[in-house]
């Protein structure tokens, strides 16, 4: 059995990430088009620079949640036929064990240089302009994937969900594309599709399964039932 999963900011919060985006539509008192564009970087660098900065220090003190720590079990258990594409710029999934996973949305531990398209990983904060490892220019962004711009792997991503037998979506509310659209998609190719989600999306075509609740609680009971060996 072929599973994908698709996981946002809601499998996260448990571990205490900030979900940053306020109910007011603001990212820790900064709109997103200051801190989560293309043209906020042009326009203010060390806003931005110091925005990611404070987000990545943030992860760095939040650990694994019972959710991450499941799925990198369900992960041990049926290796290939697993694949992990998370919305969430954390690296929880990877310190939970996960290692068949893709970041759609780009990662907080990696930088991207604006000059030379190198991606390095974060050693000092981006606000003090660290070198580039490979060019030595001092244009290092956060590698992660802004509004205007293109998720990453979106072709791995596909071809895991023409292939897969189950999609599931944990934690996420359904609204940012094309991420929102997989359900859709997995559903018309024949995929048995599930929600484990603190409240039920909405999502424009139902699932076959909701399960409502905190993802440390609905996701191990999920992979517990899954399972092959129990």
């Amino acid at each position: 059995m072929r599973i994908v999963v698709l996981t946002g900011a809601g499998i996260s919060a448990e571990s205490g990430v900030p979900t940053f985006r306020d109910s007011d539509g603001l990212w820790e008192g900064h709109r997103v088009e200051d801190v989560a564009t293309p043209e906020a970087f042009e326009r203010d660098p060390d806003t931005v620079l110091r925005f990611y900065d404070a987000r990545r220090r943030a992860v760095a003190s939040a650990l694994p949640n019972p959710a991450h720590l499941a799925l990198a079990e369900l992960e041990r258990a049926i290796g290939d036929d697993l694949l992990i594409v998370t919305q969430n710029v954390d690296d929880l999934h990877e310190r939970a064990g996960t290692r068949r996973l893709v970041h759609m949305h780009g990662t907080l531990a990696h930088a991207l240089c604006t000059a030379c398209d190198a991606v390095s990983v974060i050693v000092d904060d981006l606000e003090g302009r660290p070198a580039c490892p490979e060019c030595a220019s001092r244009a290092l962004r956060p590698d992660v994937v802004w509004f205007g711009e293109m998720p990453y792997d979106l072709d791995r991503i596909e071809r895991a969900l023409v292939t897969a037998d189950v999609f599931v979506s944990i934690g996420t509310s359904g609204n940012v594309y094309p991420a929102a659209g997989y359900v859709a998609f997995a559903s018309a190719l024949g995929a048995r599709t599930v929600e484990l989600n603190l409240v039920p999306s909405d999502a424009a075509v139902p699932f076959d399964e909701v399960r409502a609740g905190p993802a440390s609680q609905v996701v191990p009971a999920w992979v517990s039932e899954l399972r092959p060996d129990r």
